[in-house]
């Protein structure tokens, strides 16, 4: 079961749209392992991201991430390169329902983008919502997912939970 996430964090700030995170340009690329080589290459002071991120790692963001167009390759391309959650003041709706349909945990926990920065150790609690960030001793409690949610996230995403089903 998904509970506890512990990693590095790389903070980013609002309305990062789904353009930045996976760029239309590499639309064309269908293996994972090769569009994870684009991730977060047109978001202002991560364009190194994809080679210096580590499995584990986890992305905060403020508000309004993954906006724009419902590409599922912005989810893709941060799971293929081991990004354990993404923790956001706020998520697009869009992206919100693809990481929950590729079972990609994520948190939404107003307030967390004034609390992170880059580099900063986390810990993430899915089921209650928990942020501890070790590196300044500070807490925030998010909203966890809901259990259906959680539950279609812990079986790795919508199609394997109705198989399940």
């Amino acid at each position: 079961m998904l509970k506890h996430l512990k990693g590095k964090a790389w903070a980013t700030g609002d309305d990062i749209d789904t353009d930045q995170i996976y760029h239309g340009q590499y639309l064309p690329l269908t293996d994972p392992q090769e569009m994870a080589k684009h991730a977060m290459e047109f978001v202002p002071s991560m364009e190194n991201f994809a080679q210096e991120v580590k499995p584990g790692d986890i992305v905060v963001a403020g508000k309004n991430f993954g906006c724009g167009s419902s590409r599922e390759h912005a989810v893709v391309c941060l799971k293929e390169n081991g990004v354990s959650c993404v923790v956001a003041d706020s998520f697009a709706r869009i992206f919100y329902r693809n990481a929950i349909d590729l079972g990609f945990p994520l948190l939404e926990c107003p307030g967390i983008s004034k609390m992170v920065k880059t580099g900063d150790e986390i810990e993430v609690d899915l089921v209650s919502g928990d942020v501890i960030n070790f590196s300044s001793g500070q807490k925030l409690k998010g909203h966890p997912l809901s259990g259906l949610e959680l539950e279609i996230t812990e079986q790795g995403g919508l199609l394997n939970y109705l198989k399940q089903q």
